[in-house]
């Protein structure tokens, strides 16, 4: 383990390719998951980002959680990850694009239906019991009127 000047673990390390449950437990708790931009899943493998083969040591700061599926992206897709010098992580498609990250969900009002009917209200959208309801009389349907209506161009006649 290496320290900073305030007595803080700063790093972690292993000796073998495999991760020790210790520094394990460290990884999950720093990633919280799959580092991937945009992925959501909870559970992951430590991915060296400096490979083991290529004398990438098993240490937190060379570690990244990665699930199942971005795991294999990177070792078999072509993606790769990359530590920048602040620490953060940018991956890369195989084409060498950077991937953007992923923009925080917007916030959900406190009481997020009332906000709704305001937003109702101020665009004039008059919402009560009777708006879901049909205005159908239970003919069939006719077809071609339907996909004429959503599709005019799917019945004029085709010039060949």
């Amino acid at each position: 383990m290496r320290h900073d000047a305030d007595g803080q673990i700063v790093e972690v390390g292993a000796r073998t390719r495999t991760i020790p449950p210790a520094l394990r437990r460290a990884l999950q708790h720093r990633d919280r998951g799959c580092r991937f931009p945009g992925c959501t899943v909870r559970f992951g493998q430590g991915h060296h980002i400096r490979h083991w083969a290529a004398g990438g040591p098993t240490t937190l700061s060379n570690l990244a959680l990665l699930c199942r599926r971005h795991h294999r992206a990177v070792h078999e897709d072509g993606y790769q990850v990359v530590r920048q010098p602040d620490g953060a992580l940018e991956f890369r498609t195989p084409h060498g694009w950077a991937l953007p990250d992923v923009p925080a969900p917007p916030a959900v009002p406190d009481d997020a239906v009332e906000a709704l009917r305001a937003a109702n209200v101020a665009n004039g959208a008059r919402v009560d019991a009777q708006t879901a309801r049909p205005a159908w009389l239970g003919d069939r349907v006719d077809m071609g009127y339907a996909i004429g209506v959503l599709h005019p161009l799917a019945l004029r006649p085709s010039i060949a």
